[in-house]
C-alpha cells in the first residue's frame, strides 16, 4: 500500500504547488509600495537560499532514515526517542509560533473587507476543522489499512494468536502482557497491521501538512524583492526546514517503507520549498503578497497547515511517545525527552525572530 499511497500523495502536491500560483497571483488593491527594492540582489538571495534550504532539507530528513544503517540511530536506541523530541518540538513550534500567526496577520488584514472576514474568527475556525480532520483520516485511513492487511493475511493473523495462547499454556504470559501495551516490544512492532501501519499513515498526513506551509514559504521567498526581507529569511528558514526534516524523517524510519517510498518521500519534502521559491521568483511581477486574493489564499492554507502540523505534534508524535511504557519506566528517559522537547520548541520559536 505504501508506494500506491506516496503517488496519491504526490499528486495531491503536485495540485497544491500549481493551484496556490495561480490564486495568489491576483491584482493589487491595497499595496504598500517597497523602499528597499533591489531586483539583481534579491535574485542573488534567493538563489542562496534554494541551495541552502535544498541541502539542509536532504540532510535533516536522511538523518533519522540512517538509523538502518547506524545502528546509534536505530529507532529501538534511547537516543531516537529523544531526536524525536526534539523534531516534535520544532514542529510544534512551527505550527503554534510560524504558521498560525501568519495566517491570523493574513485573514485579518486591513485589505480585506469588513464583512465576512471581520464577522468571524476564520483562521482559528480553519485550523479546528484541520486538526479534527487529520484525526479523522488517521482513524479511518489506520482501520481501513488494518483491514486490507486482515484480508490478505488471515493465517499470518491466526499463528500469532496460536503464539499467545501456546505461551500462555507454557507459563509465558508476560510475553503477552508486554507486547499488547508496548510501543516497541514484543511482536506488535513487527506487526505491519498494527505500529507499522499506524505510522505509515503518521508520516504521510504530516508530509502534506508540511508541504502545504513550505509551498507557501517559497512562494513569499521567492516572490519578494527585497533583500532586507530575504536575507534573515535565508539562515532561520534553512534551520527551520532541517529540523523540520529531522521530524519528518523519524516517523518514515518508523514507518518501515521501502526504500522507494523513502525517497520519494524524501525527495518531495527536499524539494517543495525550492520549487516554491522557483515559482515565486517565476511569478514574482505579477505576484502581490497584500493582494485580496494572495491573502486569503495564503491565510487559509496557512491555518489548514496549522492544525495539521499541531495535531501530529501533540497527538501522534509527542503523546505516543511520553505515554510509551519504554519512556514511563526510564526516568533518565524521560527527563532527556523532557528537554529536548524544550529545547526543539525554544530553538524554533527563536528563529522566529528573523522569520
Amino acid at each position: 500500500m505504501g508506494f500506491k499511497t506516496n503517488i496519491k500523495l504526490s499528486v495531491f502536491s503536485i495540485l497544491i504547488l500549481f493551484v496556490i500560483p495561480t490564486l495568489i497571483s491576483a491584482e493589487c488593491t491595497c499595496n504598500e509600495e517597497d523602499e528597499d527594492r533591489n531586483i539583481a540582489e534579491a535574485l542573488r538571495y534567493k538563489i542562496v537560499a534554494l541551495a541552502s534550504i535544498l541541502v539542509a532539507s536532504a540532510i535533516g530528513v536522511c538523518i533519522p532514515v540512517l538509523g538502518k544503517l547506524i545502528p546509534a540511530l536505530s529507532p529501538e536506541k534511547d537516543i531516537f526517542f529523544i531526536i524525536k523530541a526534539f523534531a516534535a518540538g520544532v514542529i510544534l513550534s512551527t505550527g503554534f509560533i510560524h504558521v498560525l500567526p501568519d495566517a491570523f496577520e493574513n485573514l485579518t488584514s486591513p485589505c480585506l473587507k469588513e464583512h465576512p472576514w471581520g464577522d468571524f474568527p476564520f483562521t482559528g475556525f480553519v485550523a479546528m476543522c484541520t486538526a479534527m480532520g487529520s484525526l479523522m483520516i488517521d482513524t479511518y485511513a489506520t482501520a481501513y489499512f488494518q483491514n486490507q492487511y486482515s484480508k490478505k493475511t488471515p493465517t499470518q493473523v491466526e499463528n500469532h494468536t496460536d503464539v499467545e495462547k501456546d505461551a500462555e499454556h507454557e507459563g509465558h504470559v508476560h510475553v503477552h502482557t508486554h507486547a499488547s501495551h508496548g510501543h516497541a516490544h514484543g511482536h506488535v512492532s513487527a506487526d505491519p497491521s498494527s505500529e507499522h501501519l499506524r505510522h505509515r499513515v503518521i508520516s504521510q498526513v504530516l508530509e502534506l501538512g508540511i508541504i502545504v506551509h513550505s509551498v507557501i514559504i517559497g512562494i513569499s521567498l521567492g516572490a519578494s524583492e527585497s533583500p532586507k526581507t530575504i536575507r534573515p529569511l535565508v539562515g532561520a528558514l534553512t534551520f527551520h526546514q532541517f529540523f523540520e526534516g529531522m521530524g519528518l524523517g523519524s516517523c518514515i524510519t518508523q514507518a518501515n517503507f521501502k526504500n522507494l517510498s523513502i525517497i520519494v518521500m524524501g525527495l518531495f519534502f527536499a524539494l517543495t520549498t525550492p520549487i516554491g521559491i522557483g515559482i515565486g521568483i517565476g511569478i514574482s511581477s505579477v505576484y502581490d503578497e497584500n493582494s485580496p486574493t494572495a491573502l486569503i489564499v495564503e491565510g487559509i492554507f496557512n491555518a489548514a497547515s496549522a492544525g495539521i502540523l499541531i495535531y501530529m505534534a501533540l497527538v501522534d508524535l509527542l503523546a505516543a511517545d511520553f505515554m510509551n511504557p519504554r519512556m514511563q519506566k526510564s526516568g533518565t528517559l524521560r527527563l532527556g525527552c523532557n528537554i529536548s522537547l524544550l529545547l526543539g520548541a525554544g530553538a524554533m520559536s527563536l528563529i522566529a525572530k528573523w522569520a
